[in-house]
């Protein structure tokens, strides 16, 4: 008998020490990354050596010693040896799809003049079954020694038997073919729809092929729409592409199509990247009927900002201003909404809950939004909306006054300035002085949030940030950079491009800094973007890219 108490208690306190074991094992961290030089974005704690996570949050931020405690037989442990780790990038305004539809199509960035263009086309042509549309492409006419926009003529000849649309980089203005035209039914007296332009010759009165922004739909309205396994094959080649270049959210603009295949990928657990999915504003009564407000949805894939179109761009001179434009005074832009139907369309949305992204570019278009704003919280009352102005270009002093007294976040794109900056003040004349005001936004005490636009400009990271910090061109100059005045730290930019971007999807509690509690999301850079030459931020490549804790991305 004793013999046998005397074995049960063995056991007894065997197994004591498994479930002490076993609790303590679960006290330890999934993953550990040490050795490092950890910039957090943590005001309180600027500065690491080492982290620990643990269900995909970070549960220790410090030094290497404090952080070993947490390592157990299953932690996953990396010894970052002096590298740069960051939170991961968030890009607060892109086109996602577009952006892998871009990877997997045709390319005419690169075009430097007419021919070029003609030769990149005809190229990718041979590869494209007779009949099947084109479109695409990228293209920049400033890029041109003649500035001019290509004209339909151009592209006829080795295209009779595709019917083309070719968007310029800022997508607002695109080339169609004859054939596009015909079946789209444009022709000489074809009326400019509302907010856009059919461009005519001068002398035949015949469209010259150039469509800018709403005439542009009249082209859509006839191609056929992408497939299902077209629209998920470029979400995963964008996917890709976000993980390696360090992006682990984004925040697109988004087609019912593409939410229904981001919701199908999250439910596989293939949802590569942290996706914040706007609707266009026409949809705010269907969210309303639904109960749907701002912020709604989880840490992977949330609803609640509608988009809305107040203006173009000054690249193809629809952007609105309130002077006519320096090099074409017989216009000041256009503007896609009359101002009291976009106060109407905003009224609507700011009352049903949901978070406004105005496009706006020019001085006038930004005043529009921000006078619509204004009424909204007039009519409906003050509340935490967060709506955001997308782009903020050119913004009047007063007006930087205003984003910051109506709690409006501008989300802007730093590659935007050193590729505007080749002809804005052509366009624009003095007003380029209010163009692109990061610091003085900052300055005001405006939210700022940092994306790219893509597939408009780049998706890399790394070039939003070198142009945030030196306004030059990729190559260099204007030696100082482009109205200094407003170039900012590499600490604020790296903060706009994580915690200000959280903070403009109503995350910034959950990610956008590596701080306890926090989603890990990491972006780890094989060089130290703070001690090397500014040009070189450009090709510093990402080593590693953690997404909720896992290795997503490893060069």
């Amino acid at each position: 008998m004793k013999r046998m108490l005397c074995v049960g208690l063995v056991i007894l306190i065997i197994s004591g020490f498994s479930a002490l074991f076993a609790a303590e094992e679960g006290l330890m961290a999934d993953m550990v990354l040490l050795n490092g030089k950890i910039f957090t974005v943590n005001k309180a704690q600027p500065w690491a050596q080492a982290v620990a996570v643990r269900d995909g949050k970070f549960v220790a931020v410090g030094k290497d010693e404090e952080v070993r405690k947490l390592i157990g037989k299953k932690t996953e442990v990396v010894d970052l040896k002096g590298k740069l780790a960051l939170p991961g990038f968030n890009d607060a305004h892109l086109h996602f799809t577009n952006g892998g539809l871009y990877l997997l199509g045709i390319d005419l960035r690169p075009a430097r003049d007419e021919k070029e263009f003609a030769r990149i086309l005809k190229e990718y042509i041979c590869k494209v079954p007779e009949g099947e549309w084109v479109t695409g492409g990228n293209w920049d006419h400033e890029n041109w020694p003649s500035k001019k926009h290509p004209h339909r003529e151009l592209i006829d000849a080795i295209t009779p038997d595709h019917p083309v649309m070719l968007s310029r980089l800022d997508g607002h203005m695109a080339l169609a073919n004859s054939l596009a035209l015909k079946l789209a039914g444009i022709g000489r007296d074809t009326p400019d729809p509302q907010g856009g332009e059919i461009v005519k010759d001068e002398r035949t009165g015949e469209p010259t092929g150039i469509l800018l922004d709403t005439a542009m739909r009249m082209v859509d309205q006839v191609i056929p729409p992408l497939t299902r396994a077209q629209r998920e094959r470029a979400i995963r080649a964008a996917m890709r592409h976000a993980q390696e270049l360090g992006v682990t959210s984004v925040q697109d603009n988004s087609s019912a199509e593409d939410l229904a295949i981001y919701q199908e990928l999250y439910r596989k657990g293939e949802l590569g990247v942290r996706v914040s999915a706007w609707r266009s504003i026409d949809f705010t009564d269907d969210f309303r009927r639904i109960g749907i407000t701002a912020p709604h949805g989880d840490a992977f894939l949330r609803l609640g900002t509608v988009k809305v179109f107040t203006d173009g761009s000054m690249g193809a001179g629809t952007a609105l201003f309130f002077a006519p434009y320096a090099d074409d005074p017989t216009t000041s832009g256009l503007p896609i909404h009359t101002q009291d139907e976009l106060a109407a369309l905003v009224l609507n949305a700011d009352k049903a809950g949901l978070q406004v992204a105005a496009h706006a570019i020019g001085d006038r278009a930004n005043a529009w939004i921000l006078d619509a704003f204004a009424k909204a919280r007039a009519a409906n009352g003050p509340r935490d909306s967060r709506h955001r102005v997308e782009h903020s270009q050119v913004v009047r002093p007063a007006d930087l006054k205003r984003f910051a007294e109506l709690g409006v976040i501008a989300s802007v794109q730093p590659s935007h300035c050193i590729d505007d900056m080749r002809w804005a003040e052509k366009r624009i004349g003095k007003r380029v002085d209010d163009s692109y005001r990061w610091r003085s936004f900052l300055e005001a005490g405006v939210q700022v949030a940092f994306g790219t636009d893509w597939d408009v400009e780049p998706l890399d990271p790394r070039l939003g940030l070198y142009a945030a910090v030196t306004r030059e061109l990729p190559t260099g100059g204007p030696a100082g950079g482009w109205h200094p005045g407003e170039k900012i730290t590499l600490e604020q930019a790296i903060e706009a491009y994580t915690l200000g971007s959280a903070y403009a999807e109503f995350q910034e509690d959950t990610k956008g800094s590596i701080e306890i509690g926090k989603l890990a999301d990491m972006a780890v850079m094989e060089k130290d973007l703070f001690v090397i030459a500014k040009k070189d931020i450009l090709t510093a490549p990402v080593a590693m890219t953690i997404l909720g804790g896992k290795i997503v991305f490893q060069k």
